[in-house]
C-alpha cells in the first residue's frame, strides 16, 4: 500500500549549523490500515501549519514543511540539536487508494494523512460456483 522514500535534496543545508544532528531531516512515521483508511502520522512538531505543502502527483505524495532557524541579535549559538530548514518525505502509493479524497490534519506537532482504500480495492465475499450434482453427468448412448 505504501513505500517511504527519502530524497536525495531533503534539506536546505544552508540552514545547518555544526551540531550532530546536521542532515538529519526525517519525519518519524507511523502507517497503518484501520478499516477502508490508510492512516499515516508523521511527527513534525514546532512546524507553522501554513509552511506545510502536501501534492499528489503520479501516486507519489510529497510532504513538505519548513521550520527556520530563530533569529537571534548579539547572541552566540551554544548547542544547536534541534532540526531547522526544510524537511520532505516522499510515500509512494498504490493504486489500490483513492488519492482523490486524501484528508490532512495537523495537531500538536503530528501530521495525520487519511487515505481511503478504493473501491475496486476494498476486500470482498466472492461467491463459489458449482454443479448441485456431484461426479460426472451420465452421456445417453
Amino acid at each position: 500500500m505504501i513505500v517511504a522514500i527519502e530524497p536525495l535534496d531533503r534539506a536546505d543545508h544552508s540552514a545547518q549549523h555544526d551540531s550532530n544532528t546536521a542532515g538529519k531531516r526525517t519525519m518519524p512515521m507511523d502507517a497503518y490500515r484501520d478499516g477502508d483508511q490508510l492512516i499515516v502520522n508523521l511527527d513534525i512538531p514546532g512546524i507553522d501549519p501554513d509552511s506545510l505543502e502536501l501534492n499528489v502527483e503520479n501516486n507519489v505524495l510529497t510532504v513538505k514543511a519548513s521550520r527556520p532557524r530563530p533569529k537571534i541579535e548579539d547572541s552566540q549559538w551554544l548547542v544547536s540539536e534541534r532540526l531547522h530548514g526544510t524537511f520532505t518525505c516522499q510515500l509512494h502509493l498504490t493504486d489500490g487508494l483513492d488519492l482523490d479524497n486524501i484528508q490532512a490534519d495537523y495537531d500538536r506537532g503530528v501530521l495525520t494523512i487519511r487515505i481511503p482504500v478504493a473501491e475496486g480495492a476494498k476486500a470482498r465475499r466472492i461467491e463459489i460456483g458449482g454443479s448441485e450434482t456431484s461426479g460426472a453427468e451420465s452421456v445417453a448412448s
